[in-house]
Order: C-alpha cells, then sequence, then structure tokens
C-alpha cells in the first residue's frame, strides 16, 4: 500500500517538473538566466531607459521580457525581431479583427501596427504614437484639412474620431463605422424631436441615410449639408421630386428615371436624345442616379464620386491600364533620378482623371461619344501638332494599312497609352514607321 502511494506521489513529482520545464520553456525560450532579461539589455541600450519614463508602457517591456519580440542572438528580421514584423504582434493580440469583418483598416491588414502605436512606450494611451485626431490625419490628410476648414463643425468628430470609427476593423458597417449609420446618428440625435421633424419637412428621415445630404465630417453649410446642394432640397421643396410627406409612401419619387430630371433640365435632357448616340447609364432605371446624387454631394455638379472614379465603375479596364502606367513612369523617375526619357506613357487627362476633356458625359452624335467628330480636332485643342509633325494627316490622307481608315492622331499614338514613349503602338518610333513605310524596314 506504501508502496503504491509513493509511486503515486512520484508520479506527480514527476509530472509537475514535466509541466514546470514546459511552461517555463515556453516563457523562457531562450534558456535566458533570471537577471538577462530586461535589465541586462540596458546596459547596452542605455537611451532607452528614458523611454520607459513614459506613462504607458508595452506590457512585454514593463515586465522586462524583451525576448518576447527580439531574439537575443539573430534573426532573418530587422531589430532582431524574433518572427515578420507584420505578424508579430498578432501573436498576444489575436482578438484585433473580428471574425468575418465588413471592413478592416488598411494598416491593421497590412500588419503594419507601428504606423500608430509605438511597441515599447508612449505618453499616450494604448501606447499611439500621437494622442486622438492627430494621429488619423497623419494619413488622411484631405480629410484633417476639411475638418479644420470647415465653417461648421460636427461636435463628436471635434471630440475625436474613434466617437464613430472602430480603429482596426469593423463587424458592422463599411468605412470602419462602429455601428450602421443610421444606428449611429440616432444616438446622439433625437428623431422624435419636433424641431428634428420640422428640419426634415416633417418627413419620416429617421431610418433613412444621413449620408445622402449631410458630410459628417463638417461642412461649409448649415446642417453640415454637403457643399454641393441639389436646388430643391436647398429650398426646402422635397415634395417636387417625393410623395408627400404624409402620404403611404413618401420617399417614393414622382416619376421614375430620367423623366423624374426632365421636369426641371428638359433643355439639356432635350439636346441629350437629339444625338445619335446616348450614355448608356442614363437610359437605364436608375437613370441620372447613376452618376449623380439626388440631395446633396461633396463633388460639382452633384457627381456620386470623383470623374475617374465614376469612370471607373464601369470601364475598369481603362482605368487598371492607368494605374499600371503612371506606375511604370514613376518607378522610371526613380531609376533615373527624375531625368526620364522624353514621350509620356499616359495622355494627361487621363492620368489627371478628366475623362471629359475628350468625352461628351451624357450623349454625342460621334463615336466612343467622343466631343468632336474629327479626331485632329480634337486632339488640337491641346496639342499644336502641326509645330511637331509633318505627316500629312487628314479626310484626304488614307491609312496604307486599312484604306477604308483616314489618317489622323490615332493612326499612331493611343490616347490611354500602351507602355510605351509617346503612347505608341510599338516600342520604338522606328518598329511604327516601318508599319506603313515598309521599304525603310531593315
Amino acid at each position: 500500500m506504501k508502496l503504491h502511494r509513493m509511486i503515486i506521489l512520484l508520479a506527480i513529482a514527476i509530472t509537475s517538473v514535466a509541466v514546470f520545464k514546459l511552461v517555463y520553456g515556453q516563457q523562457n525560450k531562450f534558456k535566458l538566466r533570471p537577471d538577462a532579461k530586461g535589465k541586462l539589455c540596458l546596459n547596452c541600450h542605455e537611451e532607452f531607459k528614458n523611454k520607459l519614463k513614459n506613462q504607458f508602457i508595452h506590457t512585454p517591456v514593463k515586465e522586462g521580457e524583451c525576448s518576447e519580440c527580439h531574439n537575443p542572438h539573430t534573426s532573418v528580421h530587422g531589430k532582431l525581431l524574433d518572427e515578420d514584423p507584420n505578424k508579430i504582434c498578432s501573436k498576444c493580440h489575436e482578438g484585433i479583427v473580428p471574425k468575418d469583418p465588413k471592413s478592416t483598416h488598411k494598416v491593421v491588414m497590412e500588419g503594419n501596427c507601428v504606423k500608430c502605436h509605438d511597441p515599447h512606450a508612449s505618453n499616450n494611451k494604448f501606447v499611439l504614437l500621437k494622442e486622438g485626431n492627430a494621429l488619423c490625419v497623419e494619413c488622411h490628410k484631405n480629410i484633417g484639412n476639411a475638418v479644420a476648414t470647415a465653417k461648421f463643425k460636427h461636435n463628436p468628430v471635434e471630440k475625436g474620431c474613434m466617437n464613430c470609427h472602430d480603429p482596426h476593423a469593423s463587424a458592422k458597417a463599411d468605412n470602419l463605422l462602429k455601428n450602421d449609420l443610421v444606428t449611429l446618428c440616432v444616438n446622439c440625435h433625437k428623431t422624435d424631436r419636433p424641431s428634428f421633424i420640422k428640419q426634415h419637412m416633417n418627413y419620416p428621415v429617421a431610418g433613412a441615410n444621413c449620408s445622402s445630404c449631410h458630410n459628417a465630417h463638417g461642412s461649409d453649410r448649415a446642417g453640415i449639408l454637403f457643399d454641393n446642394v441639389h436646388t430643391p432640397v436647398a429650398n426646402r421643396m422635397c415634395n417636387q421630386c417625393h410623395e408627400a410627406a404624409n402620404s403611404p409612401t413618401p420617399f417614393k419619387t414622382r416619376r421614375a428615371g430620367f423623366e423624374l430630371c426632365r421636369g426641371c433640365h428638359s433643355n439639356m435632357m432635350n439636346d441629350t436624345f437629339n444625338k445619335n448616340r446616348v450614355h448608356w447609364p442614363l437610359v437605364d432605371k436608375t437613370g441620372c442616379l447613376n452618376c449623380h446624387e439626388p440631395h446633396a454631394s461633396k463633388q460639382k455638379n452633384l457627381m456620386n464620386v470623383s470623374v475617374v472614379n465614376l469612370c471607373g465603375k464601369c470601364h475598369a479596364d481603362t482605368m487598371e491600364r492607368r494605374e499600371k502606367l503612371s506606375d511604370q513612369e514613376k518607378q522610371e523617375l526613380t531609376v533615373k533620378k527624375g531625368k526620364a526619357d522624353k514621350g509620356a506613357f499616359t495622355h494627361n487627362p487621363v492620368q489627371e482623371g478628366n475623362c471629359l476633356a475628350c468625352h461628351s458625359v451624357h450623349s454625342s452624335d460621334n463615336a466612343l461619344l467622343m466631343k468632336h467628330p474629327s479626331i485632329i480636332e480634337i486632339c488640337g485643342t491641346c496639342h499644336d501638332w502641326q509645330k511637331h509633325a509633318a505627316h500629312p494627316m487628314g479626310e484626304k490622307v488614307a491609312d496604307s494599312r486599312n484604306k477604308n481608315l483616314k489618317t489622323d492622331c490615332l493612326s499612331c499614338h493611343r490616347s490611354h497609352g500602351t507602355g510605351n514613349r509617346h503612347m505608341i503602338p510599338f516600342p520604338t518610333v522606328t518598329e511604327l514607321c516601318v508599319q506603313c513605310h515598309k521599304q525603310m524596314k531593315r
């Protein structure tokens, strides 16, 4: 009996030792002696002592566990990090990004936590590099400038971006919003108040999309309306487009598609539909709203988004090529230290996202909705080609490769770029010229 008890006690002792070694081994994977942790590191990294005087210290640093993140001997990663810099934080901070998030902060997706946090210590809560909105506007400069210069401020934005946004990821909404837009807004704005109802012309907007009229970051217009407001909205004439506020369907429009817009924009509509070619988004069931906002917008002409992003919704291939050629040009400039060869990879209006420089947005009598029937004439609005080219062009000059075509700018150039200098379809000018002048081929 005693022998049996002794065997049990011995087994418990062996197990305890094994567990201790396992746990201690995990905690002390480099088998460092007790005094060879944080304190030993500070013998060499003396300047780091001042860092530890900051108010908020990262837990491993505070506990002297430098080897939680760094390898004391050697590493394939910079600063002797024990893991890939983009993955090391997630070892401890696993729950930062929720499962199946609807939106995730770009720096979080990249694992670039040090863009916002100091990995050692800081005087800001959560070891942030800067406090409050000052950190966010380091990257979001356009929003920061708009917030700073807006005449009418939004109180939650003034107090801090984190009132509405999650800095890491959101499981509930786009744009890192903590909740869906309506829920966020009604937390502060009580929709049953008489003043609120009156401001919205008695329409039941409690569940409506507030951002169809209001700029959440602030505006130069009262009520933080977007800077560009549709005239009926500005004049508080909602029933000009919608059914009456007390009707069973108050948000239903009085007419569908472009027919609703024709009431005010009849001249534009008549001019549009008198052309041979109509831009197809105009004539589907959505009509004008494919491109325009019905209430208010930060873009001119009440556009949904910037022209380049709007056109890119349908013409993604053109915009993808634009991005690639822009990157190619930047890389070459970097390699050649700003002294690139003459001749652009990309057409300037395309690079600027100014599609309207060449195309009519609603309709045209010309192919590809061009503004002018003559390619030579439309290019001539920017390029005085007669000063730099002696090649014969025009209606009387046939393209030798295809007698059905006339020679114009597009016989040699591609308006959206090709990846070759001067936007020509071949790597060199010689290769281009001998396509017609075969007798000169060598």
